[in-house]
């Protein structure tokens, strides 16, 4: 980009977006778009990936062009736009007729500069044939990670997307996510037929999220209250794997006292909305959801997400704990796993209709993911390596780089159990297996008791025994089989359980002395140990006035009730933060606080410094 074009480029998102300046690599991805060229950006989730083509869009001719996959987070970002004052819309089945017809002759007559559209919408003949009549700026792809079959969220409709370069050629597509390592980013390649176009990745730490992840004890739900309760008065999400698992554990979570609802696709859609709409407008709901919620959440002052099922990758896991934090401020991301889990998602991909490679690469990111949640390496740099970034640091905020698991060489006792499971012929579920070990069969049959496995188990407790059971199939030794809802535990990969019991793979487990699993550190809220604490994700830093802050807040509330608007749309917390901390005396000095552009200075500055002045608001 030129000098002037920069300039230009940063006083569009100084006027209308408020921020002083650009972040990571925005400014590299906006010169390409502008220079007319296609481009794949990669950066994290609150990282400003909208802005890269919003801006374009703002500068070139004609009308900007965005794919998004989910109706809520193409309202959400329509509201944030309509409130710095661009001219955007979106078209989408919820879009009532009049409005459907408003917004095609503001697209006529060339008043509208964003325009947001499924992909199922734009791919009607009709939407394509009337648009190819309309001059486009930009042609942005939203979530384009669901272009590959190799990602968490495959959609077919946008691997279509790819006739969009033959049909609008000359116009700069821009693909833009927050999770594709590098087999995805060249199927995102291919399918969109970005040919050589220059690819943009950023670092996806998140420094503001500090991960855990737990072993489940039973199904977990006992421990999601706890970690919920914990949380009290905080924003947060919690992900089930079922629409009845959501309304099950939203109701628990009523019953505690917490503000909770269920969202997922089986939902009326009038009532569905309606509780978007509450969560995204409340200070401390808490969602529980299935992954239908999943990209449609915007709200930047998310404190915590909790996996109460695990997801589905780590590219699933990135991109829905990454819905915490988005404001910068200290959030958290707690998963809670089991053997259990790891052979439902195996069982899943048996049912689905996959090619062989298909099949074999998604199977391996379940094996990833339940090996970085069972691991005891840093959390955060397992995926920023898994993602392909080098060089990578320990973040020293997860609970592995706060409270290093004690490790122990259970290789010994790994032989035993794989042993005790081949003799055993694969028969029997866990609990039968650890009393074999153990040798406290209730009334063992003589062809039991006269194994050479009956009893060897002493030096383990139970629960340690149990534990390495759930290790073994993590790691793929030990398989299990669903057996009804009966599961049997039975040996795994063939080499992997010979190279163990040749002593040419060593296996390395928890102890109870260690750190149990499934307990956690002891703590109720899940923290780290004593002498490294991490901030919590209750603490910002924020130096300010808090009955000014408070009274903003409240200011805030009350204009997105009569707007029916988030109020993270409004401003942000950090923007309100800012204010109570600067005190802009006048227009000039509110318009220097970060997320304050001109649309919005206009719209709100004499309540905001009535506020600062410690008048009533104009209107009040």
């Amino acid at each position: 980009m030129s000098d002037d074009s920069l300039k230009e480029a940063q006083e569009v998102l100084r006027r209308v977006f408020g921020h002083p300046g650009f972040r990571g690599l925005q400014a590299s991805v906006i010169a390409e778009v502008m220079a007319g060229r296609p481009a794949l950006a990669v950066l994290p989730t609150g990282g400003g990936k909208s802005v890269c083509y919003q801006i374009p869009a703002l500068l070139r001719p004609g009308l900007g062009l965005v794919v998004s996959p989910l109706i809520a987070l193409m309202a959400d970002q329509v509201a944030g736009l309509v409130q710095a004052g661009v001219a955007a819309a979106r078209l989408d089945s919820l879009t009532y007729p009049e409005a459907r017809a408003a917004t095609w002759a503001r697209i006529e007559a060339g008043t509208l500069d964003l325009l947001y559209v499924s992909p199922e919408g734009l791919l009607q003949p009709w939407m394509l044939e009337r648009l190819s009549q309309v001059p486009l700026s930009v042609i942005a792809i939203d979530e384009a990670h669901c272009v590959s079959q190799w990602g968490h969220d495959f959609r077919p409709e946008y691997r279509q997307l790819g006739q969009l370069a033959g049909l609008f050629p000359g116009v700069p597509r821009l693909a833009v996510t927050a999770t594709a390592d590098a087999r995805t980013r060249r199927d995102i390649r291919e399918g969109l037929h970005l040919g050589e176009a220059r690819e943009f990745v950023a670092s996806f730490d998140r420094p503001e999220l500090a991960l855990s992840a737990e072993r489940k004890a039973g199904t977990g739900r006992r421990r999601v209250l706890e970690l919920a309760k914990a949380r009290r008065d905080r924003p947060g999400v919690i992900y089930a794997g079922s629409r009845d698992g959501t309304e099950a554990l939203a109701a628990e979570l009523c019953a505690a006292g917490l503000p909770a609802m269920a969202y997922h696709a089986g939902l009326d859609r009038d009532l569905r909305e309606r509780r978007l709409a509450e969560f995204l407008a409340s200070d401390a709901a808490v969602m529980v959801a299935t992954i239908a919620f999943g990209m449609g959440v915007d709200k930047p002052d998310v404190r915590y997400v909790i996996h109460a099922d695990p997801p589905a990758s780590i590219e699933a896991y990135w991109q829905e704990v990454g819905r915490a934090g988005r404001d910068g401020e200290p959030a958290e991301g707690i998963t809670l796993y089991g053997a259990a889990d790891m052979a439902w998602a195996l069982r899943r991909l048996d049912g689905q209709a996959l090619s062989d490679e298909v099949r074999a690469v998604q199977v391996r990111k379940v094996r990833q993911l339940y090996a970085l949640l069972d691991g005891g390496a840093c959390r955060t740099a397992a995926v920023r390596r898994y993602f392909g970034e080098e060089g990578v640091a320990d973040c020293g905020r997860c609970d592995n780089c706060l409270n290093p698991p004690k490790g122990a060489d259970l290789t010994l006792q790994a032989q035993k159990v794989l042993s005790a499971a081949q003799r055993l012929n694969g028969r029997y579920g866990r609990g039968r297996l650890v009393e074999h070990l153990l040798g406290k069969t209730r009334e063992p049959s003589a062809f039991e008791a006269g194994l050479s496995t009956f009893g060897v188990g002493a030096e383990l407790s139970a629960g340690d025994w149990r534990g390495l059971i759930d290790q073994l199939i993590f790691d793929g030794l030990l398989r299990e089989d669903p057996n009804e809802g009966r599961p049997l535990i039975g040996l795994g990969d063939a080499e992997a359980v010979r190279a163990v019991y040749r002593g040419e793979r060593r296996v390395e487990g928890r102890l109870s002395q260690g750190r149990p699993p499934g307990s956690g550190d002891g703590s109720p809220d899940g923290g780290g140990t004593p002498g490294r604490r991490r901030r919590d994700a209750s603490e910002t830093v924020f130096e300010g006035d808090p009955q000014l802050f408070a009274a903003l807040r409240a200011w805030r509330r009350a204009e997105a009730i009569r707007q029916k608007a988030p109020p993270y749309v409004i401003f942000s917390d950090r923007t309100l933060a800012e204010i109570a901390t600067r005190r802009p005396a006048d227009a000039a000095a509110l318009s220097r606080v970060s997320g304050v552009g001109e649309s919005k200075l206009a719209r709100y500055g004499p309540a905001v410094l009535a506020l600062v002045a410690g008048e009533v608001p104009p209107g009040d």
